[in-house]
């Protein structure tokens, strides 16, 4: 995490309220009191088939073939798309961050301007759709979900920069029952999630205005978003208007029927899904077809916990793992590596599954205690990847 220098006389100013755009009083407005982001049908950014599968008409998987062999960060151009509505069109001149609820001690509102001149870190992390890997219920455990059939192209790393969301509530002080931090989205869907206040206050939580070293994409959250390294990518809310902190735990959809897991093998009420899974893949098209010989595979592990440890390589399905994958890159904790694998191909049809392990032992589960879930939320086993080689 690389801390960014910043005017001290500036963020002093503000936290002392002399710099709030609305003055430290009730009179701050609500989250609803700015507009809605207005919008555009579907997305923003280009979306060439040769990068993305699209899902819909506001969600684009990202072909892991595409992406710069040994680059662990994503281009922003083929970074995934997962939305639940049409991108808004927000402005920084109109946009507020209002901070609020019973758990502060003044209600709070920043510009976009004074966001981006408090004192910021930059972060490299990983995002991943909790529905990533949601096809393999069905192909490979039989098992009817719920959702578009994500395979393994929902995940992406980028540099973050952004204000820790610590820095932020501290401008509106808390009260000693506050236990609870909720971002609230701009969107035409009014999106929210709540967070525990403990992981809003961990210093790479952060409310991002840059991505990859330039200002956020509209497709990505622009003017603001929230980064929520380790936990599904649900938990990171997009085009963020404010920040509702509360003694309670907000009961919201996405923590009540959304990002939750049911299903006959869960308790009720169901269990809200936070962190995310140890997961690897191989880098190539869904199947593959190659030219027999000495090939390189090359592939992707990542993990919500730390870095990663090793790759094994199974070549009979997962039955055994006997081949080691050699690491290559960047190993960053919690955005993932880059792997490669030698093989001498014979024509014919093969399936290379790899297995990630990160470095305090997580591991992906084998395939039998892989558990459906109505939704089709957090597949983890490792995945058979088909190559046929000609």
């Amino acid at each position: 995490m690389r801390i960014h220098p910043s005017s001290r006389r500036q963020f002093l100013a503000l936290a002392s309220g002399s710099g709030l755009t609305a003055a430290l009083a009730c009179t701050a407005r609500a989250p609803g009191g700015q507009a809605r982001g207005g919008g555009g049908a579907e997305l923003v950014k280009a979306l060439p088939d040769e990068w993305f599968i699209r899902h819909g008409t506001h969600n684009a998987e990202t072909r892991l073939e595409g992406l710069p062999v040994g680059q662990l960060v994503t281009p922003i151009d083929r970074f995934y798309v997962r939305n639940h509505g049409p991108t808004p069109r927000l402005s920084a001149a109109d946009w507020r961050l209002e901070i609020h609820g019973d758990g502060v001690e003044r209600p709070v509102s920043v510009t976009y301007d004074q966001l981006v001149t408090l004192p910021s870190v930059t972060i490299t992390r990983y995002l991943e759709c909790a529905g990533n890997g949601r096809a393999f219920f069905k192909e490979l455990l039989g098992a009817a979900v719920e959702g578009d059939p994500w395979r393994d192209g929902a995940y992406g790393v980028a540099k973050w920069t952004g204000v820790p969301l610590a820095t932020l509530l501290g401008l509106a002080g808390l009260r000693g029952g506050a236990a609870w931090v909720m971002p609230v989205s701009l969107d035409g869907e009014g999106y929210a999630r709540p967070m525990p206040l403990a992981k809003a206050m961990t210093g790479d939580t952060i409310l991002a205005h840059r991505m990859n070293g330039e200002a956020l994409p509209m497709d990505h959250g622009f003017p603001a978003r929230v980064v929520v390294p380790g936990w599904i990518g649900a938990a990171s809310v997009k085009w963020v208007g404010a920040l509702e902190v509360s003694a309670q735990e907000p009961a919201v959809e996405m923590n009540t029927e959304e990002y939750v897991f049911l299903g006959a093998d869960y308790p009720k009420p169901p269990p809200v899904l936070t962190t995310g899974v140890v997961k690897s893949a191989v880098c190539l098209p869904w199947p593959a077809l190659l030219p027999a010989g000495r090939r390189t595979i090359h592939g992707l592990a990542w993990s919500p916990f730390g870095a990663i440890d090793r790759v094994d390589i199974s070549l009979d399905g997962g039955g055994t793992f006997t081949r080691a994958a050699r690491l290559v890159g960047d190993n960053l904790p919690v955005a993932g590596t880059w792997w490669q694998l030698e093989l001498d191909a014979t024509p014919g049809a093969v399936t290379i599954t790899p297995r990630a392990v990160d470095e305090h032992g997580h591991t992906q589960p084998p395939l039998s205690q892989q558990l459906p879930n109505d939704k089709g939320y957090l597949f983890a086993a490792p995945v058979p990847h088909p190559i046929h080689f000609v």
